[in-house]
């Protein structure tokens, strides 16, 4: 049974999308600030600097996902008001609209993920 999400709810999604974006622009700013190079001659001692370069890799890795993860939001906002968007890609049944709240970029719904998954 294949149904239609209202515009309502479309637009409450595209809005929320949105909102999900500008957050993630911001944290791609701060991320791409907090991986700026160490440079070798700070007066910072040897474990301070190692405690450094672990926090910019794992910043790093931060960033590598809010792009990703951005992407997505970007694609989903552009498919918000196709006749498809919210239908699973595997069972073609809805999506629940409070799964897309949380996960608005999900094109699977939770029984086809599980199985998908394992």
């Amino acid at each position: 049974m294949r149904g239609i999400m209202e515009t309502e709810k479309r637009d409450k999604l595209k809005d929320h999308i949105e909102k999900r974006i500008e957050d993630l622009k911001g944290n791609i700013k701060s991320y791409q600030t907090l991986i700026q190079p160490i440079v070798p001659d700070n007066a910072i001692g040897r474990l301070t600097r190692m405690e450094a370069i672990n926090s910019k890799s794992i910043n790093e890795a931060a960033l590598n996902k809010a792009k990703q993860t951005l992407s997505r939001m970007e694609r989903a906002l552009k498919m918000v008001h196709d006749p498809d968007f919210g239908l699973c890609r595997e069972c073609e049944e809805p999506i629940p609209f409070e799964r897309l709240m949380i996960v608005p970029e999900s094109d699977l719904c939770v029984e086809c993920a599980e199985a998908i998954v394992g």
